[in-house]
């Protein structure tokens, strides 16, 4: 089938705006609402956030070469140059462009003929995603979302390009407050969801774990009897959910009886590990580099996504034994002067950070380095939950903490050192770049380093540090 085209009038009717100016039969190359990244030839959406407005910036979108603009109307060239603005050789006008953007998604999503399968979770969908992906792409003309582009903005953007018409399209939903995942539901209407886990993230914007997950259960919405919906049999509030599911459901797990279950478990810690999965078409034996018990779980649910899209066993178990983690995810790092990183740096939440903790216990060592960075979006539980994660390093064989970031990572370095941690063994520091020399300065040949925080502690600085020591 032939992509589909962007011309001028089919956008404007997807979008259900009006062309104020220009050749309804012109066509556009893309849909860019960045000038710094926007191509010639493209529409230009000006998207009003918190901070800017994007129809102040459509001058520089002219001057970038868009064939057309998306305005808020009537009246857009009240913005910028008149006269440039005027120069454009398109301009859509739309009562809300945010809407809009969210439109033309969904019209093109709907145009495709694409298969889409949307990932949601507290921790995971970026890495789900990328299994589920290599898993399908084995037979099936495969695009995913770049990135995290998922949200309101970055998922309609990701769909977009599902004017190429792809077989499959995997993609991630994000939220942080309640009804954004029945917004992404709305737009992206896909025909497969996969639900990974409940756990703590952005708990600074919900009054409970239980309120995260009733947001969450947002994917179950615009079901029909055909839809596949992913669930973890292992998460007890996801499991308390899926009864109100309008479709077809296919548990994954670990620790209890599911359709797609990993038994004889071995863990091998920064070398990856192995199991046998029990699937309703047969049993594989598994080995895989990523590491630790929260990646198995990704595996297990990309899995659970190939089998009904008819993967063979053998070909998941080829797959699973090449597959690598995406940057600052989970990756194993052997530096030249003999140290090892687990650089888990892009993100951390109480839970991911334990199962974290796990796999540096079970790593061969001589001696094992925690560097965990505050663990934002908390809320008021802050304290309380990075003091366990705390007690659970002091439990988990480590010798050397560095704690980084506020009072909340103080709690954790304080919890440590009270749950049995010598204290002269514990370090707190405010800042990364604080923290960089100290950990660079302390580690040795022998020393597996696991490094993990949330983006905004920047304990990928730690990771280029210890890096740079090696060059």
């Amino acid at each position: 089938m032939n992509p589909i085209s962007l011309t001028a009038g089919w956008v404007a009717a997807a979008m259900e705006g009006r062309i104020a100016a220009g050749d309804v039969s012109t066509e556009f190359g893309g849909v860019s609402i960045d000038t710094r990244t926007l191509k010639p030839g493209d529409l230009f959406v000006a998207i009003r956030g918190e901070r800017f407005d994007g129809a102040d910036f459509a001058d520089a979108a002219i001057d970038a070469g868009a064939a057309g603009l998306v305005m808020k109307g009537p009246g857009v060239v009240a913005r910028g140059s008149q006269a440039k603005t005027a120069a454009a050789p398109i301009v859509i006008e739309v009562d809300d462009t945010t809407t809009a953007l969210q439109r033309l998604a969904n019209r093109i999503r709907r145009e495709s003929g694409t298969k889409v399968v949307a990932i949601t979770g507290s921790a995971g969908k970026t890495t789900t995603k990328e299994i589920t992906g290599e898993f399908l792409a084995a037979r099936y003309r495969v695009i995913r979302n770049r990135g995290n582009l998922n949200n309101h903005i970055g998922l309609p953007l990701s769909l977009i390009e599902l004017r190429q018409r792809p077989e499959v399209a995997v993609v991630e939903l994000g939220m942080n407050h309640a009804g954004e995942i029945s917004t992404l539901m709305r737009i992206a209407e896909p025909d497969v969801r996969v639900w990974t886990n409940v756990g703590e993230a952005h708990l600074g914007f919900f009054a409970s774990v239980d309120a995260i997950a009733d947001a969450k259960a947002e994917i179950l919405e615009r079901a029909t009897a055909d839809t596949l919906l992913v669930a973890n049999a292992d998460d007890d509030r996801i499991v308390r959910r899926v009864g109100a599911f309008a479709g077809r459901v296919l548990t994954f797990g670990i620790d209890r009886p599911a359709d797609v279950r990993a038994t004889d478990v071995v863990e091998r810690g920064t070398a990856g590990m192995s199991a046998c999965v029990e699937t309703p078409r047969g049993r594989v034996e598994i080995a895989t580099p990523l590491v630790g018990r929260s990646n198995l779980a990704n595996i297990l649910a990309a899995a659970a996504v190939a089998i009904d899209f008819e993967i063979p066993l053998t070909t998941i178990a080829v797959r699973a034994a090449s597959l690598r983690p995406a940057a600052h995810r989970g990756e194993v790092v052997a530096l030249t002067n003999g140290v090892t990183i687990i650089d888990d740096s892009y993100n951390a939440n109480p839970t991911a950070t334990m199962r974290a903790l796990e796999v540096l216990a079970r790593a061969e060592a001589t001696r094992r380095v925690a560097v965990l960075g505050e663990m934002l979006e908390l809320g008021d539980r802050a304290p309380e939950l990075h003091a366990a994660v705390g007690r659970a390093t002091a439990a988990s064989r480590v010798d050397l903490l560095f704690a980084v970031g506020g009072a909340p990572a103080g709690a954790l370095a304080d919890a440590a050192i009270l749950a049995g941690m010598a204290a002269n063994r514990v370090r707190h520091f405010a800042t990364s770049d604080e923290a960089s020399d100290a950990v660079a300065s302390a580690v040795a040949r022998g020393d597996v380093v696991l490094v993990k925080g949330s983006r905004g502690v920047r304990t990928d600085r730690i990771v280029d540090r210890l890096k740079a020591e090696t060059r």
